[in-house]
C-alpha cells in the first residue's frame, strides 16, 4: 500500500463533508427521536453521485471500489450523523456488491443504474430469528415453481431500511436442511407488500432507519432474479458481508471521531478548581488513547479495502478491521460520555447518542466474540469452539 495521501481521497473526503456540514447535530438527534427516515439528506447525497460511489461506470456509478465508500461512510458517521447517516446510504454501497460480481446481465441493467443515482433502496436480508449468526440454519424456503420462476417462503430479522425499499437482497434455501451452506441460494426479490409483512423492531438506537422484521409468505420471484448460480449463494454474499465488515469499520470510527471531537472541546472548555478539565491526566490520557486507538482501526480499514478492491482474500482483515473500530469506537464514545459526567448523560449534548450508536457496533452485524472465533479457527487453526 502507498501510504502517501491520495489527492482523489482528499476531494471525496472534502466533498462529503462539505454536505455534511449542511445537517448539524441537532438535525440527527430529531430525526433519531422522531423516527424519521433523513430523506432530504439523503438526496444531497444522491444528487453528489456519492451513493453510487462503488457501482461500476458501465451502469452509471461512480466506478470506485469500497476503498471510496468506505471513506464516505466514515466521513458522513464523523459529522455528527452516526450510523442514523451512514446506514441510509451504506446498505446499497455493499448489499448490491454481489449483484455487481456474480448478477446476470438482465439483472445488472435492470437495477444497478437506478442504484447508482440513488433512486433504487436495497436491504439486506440474510439474519433470521432461529438462526442468528449461523448462517447455515438459514429455514427461508425457496421452491420452484411451474413458470420457471421460484416462490419464497419464510422470516428474517433486523431487515435495516426495509420500510423505503424496493427489493431485498435475500439468501434463501433451495436445496438441502438446515445446517448445509451449500443448499443457499441468493435472489433480488421485491418487497411486494400483497406477499410481505414488515414490521419495525422497537430498538435503543439509529431509529432514523428502522430495523425490520419481514416476513415472506410464498413470493413469486422470476428466475432472472437469481444472482449468481443455486447453491453458490453464501459464497456469493461473502462479496456483501466482507465490504460490510469493511465500511463497517469506517463508519464505527467516525463514530468515535464525533464523540472525541466533542469530549475534547468539552475538557478545553469546562473549569473546575480554576482550571479547563483537560489538564487533568484522568481526562486527557483516555481522550488521547482513543485517538489513537482510532488510527490505528481506519488504517486497519484501508489495508482491508484495499485487499477486497485488488481482488485479494480479505477475511482476516475485514473482521479485524470491524472489531477493532468497534472497540475503539465505543470506547471513544464512552469516554465522551464520562468527559462531560453528568450532562454526558443529557441528550443535547449528543454525546449519549453517539454512545449508543457505538454500542451496536460490538453486536451487528456479527458479535465481537463470533469474530474472534472466527480468527481463532480460520487463521490460528484451532479447533472450533461452537
Amino acid at each position: 500500500m502507498d501510504f502517501r495521501v491520495d489527492p482523489d481521497h482528499q476531494l471525496i473526503i472534502e466533498a462529503v463533508d462539505e454536505i455534511c456540514a449542511r445537517y448539524d447535530d441537532a438535525y440527527w438527534a430529531d430525526k433519531d427521536q422522531r423516527h424519521e427516515f433523513p430523506w432530504d439528506f439523503y438526496a444531497d447525497l444522491a444528487a453528489g453521485g456519492w451513493i453510487g460511489i462503488a457501482i461500476p461506470e458501465t451502469f452509471g456509478g461512480g466506478g470506485r471500489g469500497i476503498t471510496e465508500a468506505g471513506l464516505v461512510l466514515n466521513r458522513i458517521a464523523a459529522s455528527g450523523a452516526g450510523m442514523n447517516g451512514s446506514s441510509a446510504v451504506h446498505l446499497t454501497m455493499f448489499g448490491l456488491n454481489p449483484v455487481v460480481k456474480f448478477g446476470n446481465q438482465q439483472l445488472q441493467e435492470t437495477f444497478l443504474p437506478r442504484a447508482a443515482t440513488g433512486e433504487l433502496h436495497v436491504a439486506f436480508g440474510v439474519t433470521e430469528p432461529d438462526a442468528g449468526t449461523d448462517t447455515s440454519r438459514i429455514a427461508t424456503r425457496a421452491r420452484e415453481d411451474a413458470n420457471g420462476g421460484w416462490r419464497i417462503s419464510g422470516r428474517k430479522i433486523w431487515t435495516s431500511k426495509a420500510l423505503e425499499s424496493e427489493v431485498c437482497l435475500l439468501l434463501a434455501r433451495t436445496d438441502g436442511d438446515p445446517g448445509d451452506l451449500d443448499g443457499l441460494t441468493l435472489f433480488l426479490v421485491d418487497l411486494d407488500p400483497a406477499y410481505v409483512d414488515i414490521a419495525p423492531i422497537p430498538k435503543l438506537g439509529r431509529n432514523a432507519v428502522a430495523s425490520c422484521e419481514v416476513a415472506y409468505d410464498e413470493l413469486p420471484v422470476e428466475g432472472w432474479r437469481m444472482v449468481g448460480e443455486r447453491g453458490r449463494g453464501f459464497r456469493h454474499i461473502l462479496h456483501g458481508l466482507n465490504p460490510e465488515r469493511i465500511l463497517l469499520a469506517g463508519m464505527a470510527c467516525g463514530i468515535g471521531e464525533a464523540a472525541l471531537r466533542r469530549a475534547t472541546a468539552y475538557a478545553g472548555e469546562r473549569e473546575v478548581f480554576g482550571r479547563p478539565i483537560g489538564a487533568n491526566q484522568a481526562i486527557s490520557h483516555p481522550l488521547a488513547r482513543s485517538h489513537m486507538e482510532l488510527n490505528a482501526a481506519m488504517t486497519m480499514m484501508m489495508r482491508a479495502a484495499w485487499l477486497y478492491d485488488n481482488d485479494q482474500e480479505c477475511g482476516e482483515l475485514a473482521n479485524t478491521a470491524k472489531y477493532l473500530a468497534a472497540e475503539a469506537s465505543f470506547a471513544a464514545a464512552d469516554t465522551a460520555v464520562q468527559t462531560h459526567g453528568g450532562l454526558g448523560y443529557a441528550s443535547e449534548y449528543h454525546v449519549e447518542r453517539y454512545w449508543r450508536e457505538a454500542r451496536l457496533q460490538r453486536i451487528a452485524p456479527v458479535s465481537q466474540e463470533m469474530t474472534l472465533n472466527f480468527i481463532a479457527q480460520n487463521v490460528l487453526g484451532l479447533p472450533r469452539s461452537y
